[in-house]
């Protein structure tokens, strides 16, 4: 069977660490690199649950999007969140590998992903990668329709795609889309980014107010889909990857997808 070095080295091919974001943490962040890997759960988020459900399936690795260990720990207690996490994970020898920026950069990545569902053409990186990789590489997306749409069918896409507990919107409405960039997860910063690019909307998460104030004054739709929602359904595209990548390679490892939702709900008004 491979091993988790095994994995860590084939999924460069998909995800590269050097993709990555400087400030990120990514990479096999705990366990063992010789450890034999029968068995794969893919998440999100790293959490206490997850752990569990990888031991109750019989994982022996964990890949998530967000690293556990994000800022250096100067303390692993286990009563904190991470702790208890990773001390769950080493407990039933489950490694841990983390896919953050590198999995948001790459060329079928978390962003261009949701872009496509949402039909877009005409794709590239709001903040293209450089480096050498291929000029698809990057943070966010930018495309257009090639016929335009109504505001309305924009949302509609959106729901249905991400199915988020609630939209929030900030800026002019515009009567029909063309342009719209996205960064799926946090990206207020790249509202402006957006506008100079020709965007007539741009779709992300945890907007700051002060970046929902410009828009109404930029001439630029913002929506907030939310963070989980934006970036979860890239989760089950990045496992078809990599049961693609292993087949090519005779590994016959199952890959399996945490059970996760957001941990935000909408508190008043109630939901229907």
């Amino acid at each position: 069977m491979p091993t988790v070095n095994d994995i860590h080295e084939a999924i460069q091919r998909l995800v590269p660490d050097d993709l990555a974001e400087s400030w990120d943490n990514v990479g096999l962040l705990a366990g063992s690199r010789q450890q034999e890997v029968h068995r794969i759960l893919l998440a999100l988020d790293p959490s206490v649950s997850v752990a569990r459900q990888a031991a109750a399936t019989g994982a022996d690795l964990i890949i998530t999007h967000h690293p556990a260990i994000f800022k250096p720990i100067r303390h692993l207690l286990t009563d904190t969140p991470t702790g208890a996490f990773l001390a769950a994970a080493m407990r039933q020898n489950i490694s841990v590998i983390a896919c953050h920026t590198s999995l948001d950069s790459t060329a079928e990545g978390v962003s261009h992903s949701l872009a496509a569902a949402l039909g877009l053409e005409k794709l590239r990186p709001l903040v293209p990668a450089g480096r050498g990789f291929a000029p698809i590489c990057g943070l966010g997306s930018i495309g257009a329709y090639a016929t335009a749409i109504s505001a309305e069918e924009l949302v509609a896409r959106l729901r249905a795609h991400c199915a988020p507990p609630w939209i929030l919107a900030a800026g002019r409405r515009p009567e029909t889309v063309h342009c719209v960039a996205l960064c799926a997860g946090s990206g207020s910063e790249l509202a402006e980014l957006a506008l100079s690019q020709g965007a007539d909307v741009y779709i992300t998460a945890e907007v700051k107010h002060h970046v929902a104030r410009w828009a109404e004054d930029a001439g630029i739709w913002i929506l907030d889909a939310g963070h989980f929602p934006t970036e979860n359904p890239a989760m089950p595209l990045f496992a078809r990857e990599l049961r693609e990548l292993f087949a090519e390679r005779h590994w016959e490892i199952p890959i399996g997808l945490a059970e996760q939702k957001t941990p935000l709900g909408l508190l008043w008004p109630p939901a229907a």
